[in-house]
């Protein structure tokens, strides 16, 4: 047993600051929360050998046909956050267009507040510039989310699972 002690890890908070990280974070959410090895991973993935998904985690490289394959398996998005992120785009999550509750707006006022909070502290030296670059990020995510949801508001999506009506 080690003496590092457990930690659980905040995943709805994290931003992944290249293609690897992102690459392991998939598989690192996946075992934490659906307990998923890499073996049941490619397996998932319709993968033959899970070597292959080993060696693209490894090295970064897994052929962007299978980066869906990999996300819906392991129930996340951070490769498809990041490369929209690095190549300057913010990924915003589409809104259905109901009403936000009390707890989402308070939510969205808690990452704008961490945002000013840890551009200041970079301004004084006390932050760096992933940290700051991913509360921003974040803010400006959770901003873009309830605009559109407020523009979607009046024209909410129709269910799809409209049944059988007599």
């Amino acid at each position: 047993m080690t003496s590092k002690a457990w930690k659980r890890r905040r995943w709805n908070k994290s931003v992944a600051t290249n293609l690897r990280q992102a690459l392991e974070w998939c598989k690192d959410y996946a075992k934490d929360i659906h307990n998923l090895s890499v073996e049941r991973i490619a397996e998932g993935m319709g993968l033959a050998d899970h070597w292959a998904l080993y060696k693209w985690i490894q090295s970064g490289r897994m052929p962007a046909v299978m980066i869906p394959a990999y996300e819906r398996v392991c129930g996340c998005d951070f490769v498809s956050r990041w490369l929209a992120a690095s190549s300057g785009y913010l990924v915003v999550k589409i809104p259905s267009g109901k009403a936000a509750s009390a707890t989402d707006v308070l939510t969205l006022q808690g990452e704008i507040s961490s945002a000013i909070s840890t551009l200041v502290d970079f301004y004084n030296g006390k932050s760096d510039v992933a940290e700051t670059l991913a509360q921003l990020r974040q803010a400006m995510e959770g901003l873009a989310h309830h605009h559109r949801n407020v523009e979607e508001f009046h024209a909410p999506e129709l269910p799809l699972d409209l049944g059988d009506e007599e």
